[in-house]
C-alpha cells in the first residue's frame, strides 16, 4: 500500500488482516512495526493516523465488535427465545472459528469512564441491545437481563476459547456438546424469568 493512500479506515484494514493471520493470539500479537511492514511505511507515518499502539487495538476491537453485532443481528432477526439463543450461539462459535484473532478482540471491554472508549462502549451497547431483543421471548424482567446475558456469553465464551485453544481433548461430538451446553443455558435463563416474577 502506498503511502498517499495511507488512512485511518486503511490502517485499520491492515491490522485486522494481522490480526486474523495471527489466529486467537493475534490482538495480543499486533505491533506498529508489523503494521507498517505490511503497508509499506515507516513506523512514524502511522501516527499521523493512530496515536498508539493502544489507539491502534481500540481501533481493531471496535471494528470487531461491530463486526460480531451484526453476525449476532442477522441471526436472531425474526427470532426469540430458544430459537433465539441457539442461532445467536452458533452465530458466535461460526464467527470465532472464521475469526478467532477478531473473535479474541471482541473480547475487549470499554472502559466506560475514558472518552477514548466512547466508540468502542457504543458498539458493545448494540451487542448487548442484539442479544436483550433475542431473550425478550423469555419474559425477563429488565433487571434481570443483564444476569441472562452475562449467563449466555460466560457459557459461550468458555466454551469457545476452550474449543480453540484444543482444550477439548476426548473424541465425544463437540457439537452435541454445544448444543446441551446452550439447552442448559437456556433452562437457566428460562428459570431465572420464573423466578423473577414470583
Amino acid at each position: 500500500m502506498p503511502r498517499a493512500g495511507l488512512t485511518r479506515p486503511a490502517v485499520a484494514a491492515v491490522a485486522l488482516d494481522l490480526v486474523d493471520a495471527g489466529g486467537v493470539n493475534g490482538l495480543d500479537r499486533l505491533t506498529l512495526a508489523a503494521v507498517a511492514s505490511r503497508a509499506g511505511v515507516a513506523v512514524p507515518s502511522l501516527y499521523k493516523h493512530v496515536a498508539s499502539l493502544d489507539d491502534l487495538r481500540r481501533v481493531v476491537a471496535t471494528e470487531c465488535v461491530a463486526e460480531l453485532t451484526g453476525v449476532l443481528a442477522e441471526a436472531t432477526i425474526g427470532r426469540s427465545g430458544s430459537d433465539a439463543i441457539h442461532s445467536a450461539a452458533d452465530a458466535v462459535r461460526a464467527y470465532a472459528h472464521r475469526h478467532p484473532g477478531r473473535y479474541a478482540a471482541t473480547q475487549v471491554a470499554p472502559d466506560l469512564a475514558s472518552e477514548a472508549d466512547a466508540e468502542l462502549a457504543a458498539r458493545a451497547g448494540e451487542t448487548i441491545a442484539v442479544l436483550a431483543a433475542a431473550l425478550r421471548g423469555f419474559g425477563l424482567p429488565e433487571d434481570s437481563t443483564v444476569d441472562a446475558i452475562r449467563m449466555l456469553r460466560s457459557a459461550l465464551h468458555g466454551f469457545i476459547t476452550l474449543e480453540l485453544g484444543g482444550g477439548f481433548g476426548l473424541p465425544d461430538d463437540l457439537d452435541r456438546s454445544f448444543r446441551l451446553l446452550i439447552d442448559g443455558i437456556e433452562a437457566g435463563i428460562a428459570s431465572l424469568a420464573a423466578h423473577a416474577v414470583r
